[in-house]
């Protein structure tokens, strides 16, 4: 095992340290979770869900002590981490019902009964990014654990104290020794012995596109399942039809919001040329407004970017791009970065068509409803992005057109716990979240009673 220090990105300071484990530490925790898996599939559903239930309530006890945490960890701005520890309490509540609700089919056929069945598939393997740990984490624990799965969970390594203390709240609640395991450490290591690791069933990863991919290939020698959030660079189109100084004065929460480190952001904004010079006359102001500061004071909207490395890659799109404005922002020690806004000159400009991933956002002219289309999905990404239209059948017809899987008119809203999540292109496959999501830890058994009197060739098949 390893030592890694965590460091607090509005201070620079290390607040804690954290044992990495290696692959020996993988592997054993891996079998723990093999060995608990066949008692938790077999927990009578009622029991599973009492459970559960009993693990949101001790969630949402602690849930300003989580937020607090996630402050210090990701530099989250303490609004935005109690509503962030408040998902996965309520994650883990809406999933609580699944576990008696989990209906296989009855379909008619003949010479008997055909009935199906929803079996969990094993050990699943949850690799979670830095930008989000809480939410991230509860998304795939939730329906994972209600399907009768065992899950093992690698926290990024800059962000790992909440799932930690998440996996120990789990089992001062009652959550089985085994069933749901939080395993520090890197990638290369931790995460990876999830994709060769025979005894994982599924993988379910958000993060880049680049490390997604090599995912779901090494996932493939063994026809493992995968679940993938990936990248995402999302438009934020404003018709002239709009309530234009709304949709300036929403536009800095849906691209600014934890710093631009969301593959939801509305990173790109695309402005019909009619009503361009007056949005960005209330888009400037909506900027200057937007308060960037103490990640612990209330009134902050947005915090630190977080870590070094990642505040000089932004700084560097932001020093080869056309600025337009920029807010405030501290100076002094923090991983700090003004929001910026940049002019774009074509859809092809690095600002406009790569994931910057930090509070810069990048502004286009578009002459009609077809070139708006046409430019929001000049993009390998399909994720999120907003429309803002007075006209409902344009809302209708632009939300059809444009290729993603998350879509919101007049407003930034892209993730509820109880519809799906998901992208289209390369932001990932599969869907987190919904009704449906316990569904996707699952195997589908059909099962054929006969009746013993089908003389039916069918009934007779081998193959």
């Amino acid at each position: 095992m390893s030592i890694h220090e965590v460091i607090n990105p509005a201070t620079e300071e290390v607040i804690d340290s954290v044992e990495h484990l290696d692959v020996k530490g993988a592997d054993e925790a891996i079998e723990r979770a093999a060995r608990a898996y066949e008692t938790w599939k077999n927990v009578a559903p009622a029991e599973r869900a009492r459970i559960m239930r009993d693990f949101a309530s001790a969630l949402g006890d602690a849930q300003e002590e989580l937020a607090r945490l996630e402050v210090s960890n990701a530099g989250h701005v303490i609004g935005n981490a109690r509503w962030e520890a408040g998902n996965v309490r309520d994650v883990v509540g809406y999933y609580s019902a699944a576990p008696e609700r989990l209906l296989g089919d009855q379909i008619p056929v003949e010479g008997g009964l055909n009935v199906t069945f929803h079996e969990p598939l094993g050990v699943v393997g949850v690799i979670v990014p830095w930008n989000f740990p809480m939410p991230i984490a509860g998304w795939a624990i939730g329906p994972a654990l209600a399907a009768g799965n065992t899950v093992v969970l690698k926290p990024a390594e800059l962000t790992p104290l909440t799932a930690m203390r998440i996996g120990s709240i789990a089992r001062e609640a009652g959550v089985p020794e085994g069933v749901l395991q939080i395993l520090p450490g890197k990638g290369s290591v931790v995460g990876d012995r999830f994709v060769t690791h025979p005894a994982v069933r599924k993988v379910v990863f958000t993060g880049s596109t680049a490390v997604g991919r090599r995912i779901m290939a090494g996932c493939a020698s063994q026809s493992k399942r995968v679940t993938l959030e990936m990248g995402g660079k999302n438009s934020n189109v404003v018709f002239a039809d709009a309530d234009v100084r709304a949709a300036a004065e929403a536009a800095p929460g849906g691209a600014f919001d934890n710093a631009g480190q969301d593959c939801c952001a509305r990173s790109r904004i695309l402005v019909q040329e009619s009503v361009f010079d007056e949005f960005m006359e209330h888009l400037e102001t909506a900027v200057k407004n937007f308060r960037v500061g103490d990640p612990n004071d209330e009134d902050s909207a947005m915090g630190p970017l977080i870590s070094a490395g990642h505040r000089d890659s932004v700084l560097r799109y932001i020093d080869q791009g056309d600025v337009a404005f920029t807010g405030e922002a501290p100076s002094g020690p923090g991983y700090w970065v003004r929001p910026t806004v940049l002019l774009a000159r074509s859809a092809t400009e690095p600002c406009f068509s790569e994931e910057i991933f930090g509070p810069v956002v990048s502004v286009l002219r578009f002459r009609d409803e077809g070139e708006a289309v046409e430019l929001a999905n000049n993009t390998e990404y399909g994720l999120s992005g907003s429309i803002w239209t007075r006209d409902l059948g344009r809302a209708l017809r632009v939300s059809r057109g444009i290729e993603s899987g998350n879509l919101s008119v007049n407003s930034h809203s892209s993730v509820r716990y109880s519809t799906p999540f998901g992208g289209f292109k390369q932001s990932g496959l599969g869907r987190e979240l919904g009704p449906h999501a316990v569904e996707a830890f699952t195997e589908v058994k059909n099962v054929f009673f006969a009746n013993n009197q089908s003389t039916h060739p069918e009934s007779r098949r081998q193959s």
